[in-house]
């Protein structure tokens, strides 16, 4: 599985002298750089060893590399399991190249936002100008990219959620469960543990943030909140990972990812971000959104009846496995978790997911479909107001 630290994600060859200069260009995560194309790659000024990346006396490039199957991986090249499911990434998008036109609009919004990293020597007024005209090109594909990008996770019609919806978005799904009320949410106390990833950063944050009140943070644009049982599961690694690698989609629809956790052990956290999670990471040291999930109170169940004893929970592990994570058994893992896409300002909690068996994951299609919904209705209230 790949890595979601570039340094990691790029390792130390010929790409290794890129990284400064991927950085000043906007390509500062790992989900954004997996959606390059050849154009990126020549405004980037890559050689053409750069591009292909061949394997040392194998002559193919990476793209023949990735067709091959892994029996031919294992005889051909003789990779060990665990070497062929990183190289391969299982969990990579299967639309990622459909993201491009996302990433680039990305990239156009930090070339314009007010911040320390330095501009190449190059940049002047006329090429200000240029920039300009290519930005305001782009704004009107916006729709149709976003559109394109979304394909392979659109709700079919008939689609029943597994998760709870509010807010009139979707019709709901025909079970008793109700979202949580939004005065449950609204003054938890939360402590950011680690920033958003970006290249260079410290493998964590030495000084600790204090701690904030969670609707500082969905207060001006809508959230989702990951929150998990134990970072060292290898399920909830696997959930982690799953939903991080979409990010670009999410960026794209202005929806801001946290992933939570219920108790802060630091050497915990350090091997989970950013391997499997490249975003902010919070701690509820008051377990309050799990609370939430659980109507007031936490959602537990033993490890003996809630995994060993359930065929569910046995699937799920097994699914994760496949991915050939690395997992461990530290911290309190009976906790159960779930996810919130949450509104911005006081709209709400639109749709939350509830880990009823141990490794259950919100089903991303839900999950995209309430945020497009989401902004869908953000727009025209905007439109209406104009």
């Amino acid at each position: 599985m790949a890595s979601f630290s570039v340094e990691e994600f790029i390792g130390n060859g010929i790409l290794k002298g890129l990284l400064q200069k991927l950085l000043e260009e906007g390509w500062d995560d790992v989900p954004t750089l997996k959606v390059m194309n050849s154009e990126d790659m020549d405004s980037l000024h890559m050689t053409q060893k750069q591009k292909v990346d061949k394997m040392e006396d194998s002559g193919k490039s990476l793209l023949e590399l990735l067709k091959l199957s892994s029996m031919d991986l294992v005889t051909q090249f003789e990779m060990k399991r665990g070497h062929i499911a990183r190289f391969i990434n299982k969990t990579r998008c299967d639309d990622s190249f459909k993201l491009r036109a996302i990433a680039a609009r990305r990239r156009a919004s930090i070339m314009y936002r007010d911040d320390s990293i330095p501009k190449s020597h190059g940049s002047n007024s006329s090429s200000g100008k240029v920039k300009s005209h290519i930005r305001s090109n782009n704004a009107a594909s916006d729709r149709s990219s976003l559109e394109l990008s979304m394909t392979d996770v659109r709700i079919k019609d008939g689609h029943v959620f597994k998760g709870i919806v509010a807010c009139g978005c979707v019709k709901p799904p025909p079970v008793s469960d109700q979202v949580a009320a939004y005065s449950a949410i609204e003054s938890i106390s939360v402590q950011k543990l680690t920033p958003e990833y970006k290249i260079g950063m410290e493998p964590l944050v030495k000084t600790k943030a204090p701690p904030l009140k969670a609707s500082e943070l969905w207060r001006d644009k809508p959230a989702v909140f990951l929150c998990l049982r134990r970072p060292g599961c290898i399920m909830c690694r696997a959930e982690a990972h799953q939903l991080y690698s979409r990010k670009p989609l999410f960026d794209a629809l202005g929806v801001q990812l946290y992933a939570v956790l219920h108790e802060d052990i630091e050497s915990e956290v350090r091997a989970f971000w950013p391997r499997y999670w490249g975003g902010v990471v919070l701690v509820d040291r008051g377990r309050d959104f799990y609370k939430a999930l659980g109507g007031g109170k936490l959602l537990k169940e033993k490890f003996l009846s809630g995994f060993l004893l359930n065929p569910r929970a046995l699937s799920n592990y097994k699914r994760a496995k496949a991915m050939d994570i690395e997992y461990n058994f530290k911290g309190e893992g009976e906790i159960k978790g779930g996810l919130f896409v949450i509104g911005s300002g006081k709209s709400g909690i639109a749709y939350q997911f509830i880990e009823r068996n141990f490794g259950d994951w919100a089903p991303l299609a839900e999950v995209i479909e309430i945020c497009t919904q989401m902004q869908n209705q953000h727009e025209g209230q905007r439109e209406g107001s104009v």
